[in-house]
């Protein structure tokens, strides 16, 4: 009985749970389909919910079924036990039956017939055996629910300490939920459930214990903004959104305010914006320059730079705007970049006074030119973005460009002869509030991620965010964000719709696109690929407005014809023959003072350059362009008699030239045009240094460019060949 029980309730249990299954799938898919195939989310959710039912359900009734199977076997040994003795009794009764039967008989024939008896009723009594097996059977089907009833109730019971006594931490209730990880390998048992461990929260990285919030600049539709992000956040704000440009970010002391220098008064200035009362003070009023501030460990006064009088100087001023500024350095050479020391008797600077972009410490209780110390003094690397451990400002983290990669560096301030100690791969490097780290930033092909590394303790560096690529200058406060302007999710893009719109026309033929004539532009062939000319007129237009000049009207080269042949040391495959790419007059490097200036950047293995061009002269008053901080090339010096300048292809310049100017570099990068590195002799071939070439490959080789614009026949030689295959060896063997 007790076994055709079980059967009954094992198909039953099974068929019910299928059915459950597959109703619950088609509602589920039907919710799928109807939010429009949305994977993440609601779904997301209901699907993991009833997984984790099912998983449970399934591992309950197994355990069930195990227990049912177990006493099956109990109940069908004991009732095989039971048929043996009964079958013994039955057969001996039988053997002797046929004996009995005919002694009563004899004995019945020899006695006297009794006496009439009156018939008597009589009911028979049942088999005893079969009372005891059906006891049985209900005791056993009694401890199977008893069974089960106790598995049920200490799974719906919260883990327990050692003590005996619920932990609040892991109990079900304080937003956790249960999961039952099953062994892919294994069968679930009933151990395996009723152990199974409440997950905990994943741990914030060390690194990241301290929390608060990151400040950084990003650039984004050719003008940068200042973001803020809170640490463990996903989500940055955009805080600024003038069409102009915000930057240098830095909180206050107390992390309520935050300085940071813009353009949104015609010329660059300085700012203070409250968190709580979201209001925003102007702190400087001067035609002049003026960016990179930095607070006093008091959060009274603002040390930043300035141009004034042709030169970069630091000054400091109060936050109350009591006073006016002081002058802090006099140097001939420019002083930027400036870092209050946590005892707020120091200031770290960038400056140029040795020859070379080093890192200097000024004391404020000796605060002469003369008294600076020069912190890093290293002749091959130039050093910039001081910033002070906050704790003691015993150090001193920057960056700077070595062997073709950006490094954070990491120094003493008490012995500046002990070499620094290379820290990670980075820039503009800032310190945690709590001093153990430091954050910086790094470039992928994609994007750039705010990195934080530790410093004063073990551990790995560890990404805090990911943000828009060429991001820079992070500044970490412990502050929280206020709710209103995380809630508020911050500002949008004040810069209405892209830089540009391409447009061109695809024909169905070969070449699929055509040259286009650049409009009322000077050079030998003014045309390009109609797939790019839009870009170059819009980022021509662009750079007029900021420089007052229309500067790329007047170019030395545009579109190469395929049959022109290259100069010694031009690449055989240029860039100019498939109409993207442009150059501008290379001898524009000549003058006084000269219309642009070139930087030497070494990158990896090669070498690039960024150009700078100098705005109009009426415009020399703060209102277009920035003050140079980066010591330009000098290609002249090459054949001015100094022989370590000829094999070195030029030389740095000795001072820093005057003026404001515009980085052309970066506003093309902006458009989707980029910079081309220098050839491998650009030391001895000027024609390879290709400072004036700018290229948009807009991911194509160069053969697919020029299939844009060429058929195959027309490329002739420059059409690649399949590599002919080698004869195969015949099997024969000589003489055979």
């Amino acid at each position: 009985m007790l076994l055709r029980l079980y059967r009954v309730t094992d198909k039953f249990g099974t068929a019910l749970l299928k059915s459950i299954a597959a109703l619950t799938d088609v509602l589920v898919d039907g919710v799928y389909i109807a939010v429009g195939g949305f994977r993440g989310g609601f779904v997301g959710v209901l699907k993991t919910l009833w997984a984790t039912l099912r998983t449970v359900l399934r591992l309950l009734w197994q355990a069930l079924r195990f227990i049912m199977r177990v006493l099956a076997v109990v109940v069908g040994f004991i009732g095989r036990l039971v048929g043996v003795s009964a079958r013994s009794v039955g057969g001996a009764a039988a053997r002797g039956r046929p004996a009995r039967e005919r002694s009563m008989a004899r004995r019945k024939e020899a006695a006297p017939a009794p006496p009439a008896e009156p018939i008597v009723d009589v009911k028979l009594a049942e088999d005893p055996l079969r009372t005891q097996n059906r006891a049985l059977s209900v005791a056993v089907v009694c401890l199977g629910f008893l069974l089960v009833g106790a598995i049920i109730w200490f799974t719906s019971q919260p883990q327990r300490s050692a003590s005996g006594v619920a932990s609040a931490a892991n109990a079900p209730g304080n937003g956790e939920s249960i999961s039952f990880a099953q062994d892919a390998e294994a069968s679930p048992t009933v151990a395996s459930i009723v152990n199974t461990q409440v997950p905990t929260v994943t741990p914030i990285p060390a690194v990241l214990e301290v929390r608060g919030s990151i400040a950084y600049t990003a650039r984004e539709m050719g003008q940068t903004d200042i973001w803020v992000a809170e640490v463990g956040s996903a989500s940055p704000i955009r805080l600024t959104n003038s069409p102009e440009d915000e930057r240098d970010p830095e909180w206050s002391p107390d992390g309520r305010q935050l300085a940071y220098a813009a353009r949104e008064d015609g010329n660059w200035e300085i700012y203070v914006y409250d968190m709580a009362t979201d209001q925003t003070v102007r702190l400087t009023y001067d035609l002049a320059f003026q960016a990179n501030p930095s607070w006093s460990p008091d959060g009274a006064f603002i040390v930043y730079e300035s141009y004034q009088g042709n030169n970069l100087d630091l000054y400091i001023v109060p936050v109350d705007g009591s006073e006016l500024p002081i002058r802090l350095t006099d140097n001939p050479a420019p002083d930027f970049a400036p870092a209050w020391s946590p005892d707020g008797r120091r200031i770290a600077y960038t400056s140029w006074r040795d020859g070379n972009q080093d890192i200097y410490t000024l004391s404020l209780d000796d605060p002469r030119d003369v008294a600076a110390v020069n912190l890093t003094n290293t002749p091959t690397r130039n050093e910039d973005y001081a910033a002070w451990s906050p704790e003691d400002g015993e150090l001193i983290a920057y960056s700077a460009l070595d062997e073709g990669i950006e490094k954070v560096f990491v120094k003493q301030t008490d012995q500046p002869d002990v070499p620094a100690q290379v820290l990670e791969r980075g820039r503009t490097p800032a310190w945690s509030p709590d001093g153990a780290s430091v954050v910086f930033a790094v470039d992928s092909i994609d994007n750039t991620h705010l990195v934080a590394s530790p410093f004063t303790q073990t551990g790995v560096a560890t990404e805090i965010i990911p943000v828009l690529r060429g991001s820079s200058s992070p500044d970490w406060t412990a502050e929280p964000l206020p709710a209103t302007l995380v809630n508020s999710g911050g500002v949008g893009l004040a810069v209405g719709g892209p830089l540009y719109d391409e447009q061109f026309v695809e024909f169905d033929a070969d070449p699929p696109y055509r040259l286009d004539t650049l409009v009322n532009v000077e050079a030998p062939n003014p045309v390009m690929n109609d797939r790019v000319n839009d870009s170059f007129n819009a980022l021509r237009e662009y750079v007029n407005n900021i420089i007052g000049v229309d500067f790329l009207g007047d170019l030395e080269d545009a579109f190469w014809r395929i049959d022109r042949p290259p100069q010694p040391g031009e690449e055989r495959r240029n860039w100019h023959m498939t109409g993207r790419a442009f150059a501008i007059n290379r001898n524009l490097i000549a003058g006084f003072p000269p219309p642009i200036e070139v930087v030497r950047e070494d990158i990896g293995v090669n070498t690039y350059w960024r150009v700078y061009v100098r705005v109009a002269d009426d415009a020399q008053n703060g209102q277009l362009g920035e003050p140079l901080r980066r010591m330009p090339w000098d290609f002249a010096s090459r054949g001015q008699g100094d022989v370590e300048a000829y094999d070195d292809g030029g030389r740095l310049r000795d001072e820093m030239p005057e003026g404001y100017y515009i980085d052309l570099t970066q506003l093309a990068a902006d458009f989707g045009w980029e910079r081309m590195p220098a050839g491998r002799d650009w030391r001895a071939n000027f024609n390879s240094i290709n400072f004036w070439m700018f290229r948009k490959p807009s991911g194509l080789s160069w053969y697919e460019a020029m299939r844009e614009i060429y058929t195959e026949a027309q490329l002739g030689g420059f059409a690649p060949t399949p590599t002919p295959l080698p004869a195969p060896e015949s099997t024969e063997q000589a003489g055979g």
